[in-house]
């Protein structure tokens, strides 16, 4: 065999290795792009599925039975959560009836092809005529916030609903 000969048989060699390396990093990168969008589709529906668990309660403890036309009567902001049924002894989930039950509410869940995720919700307040401001004072609107994390991904998926009582 001539030198230019094995040259170009060199060549051919080192043409296909990279080839083949390329290939081998499209596939790897394929495969961990779906298993992120897999995560991060789970997230959005443990998410969703809490937020329609939360429409299907009372807007406040004091509206359960009957509604009300007066704001004041209902949950001050800094008692927003689980509420007391007695001395010492409060609302456990799932038993929760009203929105602001899910204040502060953690809970651990793991799915086939991802464990550790973390779901958790916040429900505050806000303002009539902007949504986005916080208020301190009881009103017609809550604004719940469901927040999922999970070591797998890189942000945590938030998803957030206003509840209004009118």
């Amino acid at each position: 065999m001539s030198s230019i000969q094995s040259f170009l048989s060199i060549g051919a060699i080192a043409l296909v290795a990279v080839i083949s390396l390329r290939f081998n990093e499209a596939v790897l990168q394929n495969s961990s792009i779906e298993v992120e969008n897999k995560v991060y589709l789970t997230a959005f529906s443990l998410a969703d599925d809490l937020l329609e668990e939360i429409k299907e309660k009372a807007f406040d403890a004091t509206t359960v039975k009957f509604p009300t036309t007066d704001p004041l009567t209902m949950t001050i902001s800094s008692k927003l959560g689980v509420d007391e049924k007695g001395v010492g002894a409060f609302e456990v989930y799932p038993e929760y009836d009203d929105i602001d039950d899910y204040n502060g509410y953690v809970r651990h869940i793991s799915a086939p092809h991802a464990e550790d995720y973390e779901i958790s919700c916040l429900v505050w307040y806000v303002s009539p005529v902007n949504q986005n401001l916080f208020s301190n004072v009881q009103t017609f609107y809550k604004r719940v916030e469901v927040t999922v994390s999970s070591p797998y991904m890189n942000f945590p998926v938030k998803l957030s609903f206003i509840f209004t009582l009118k």
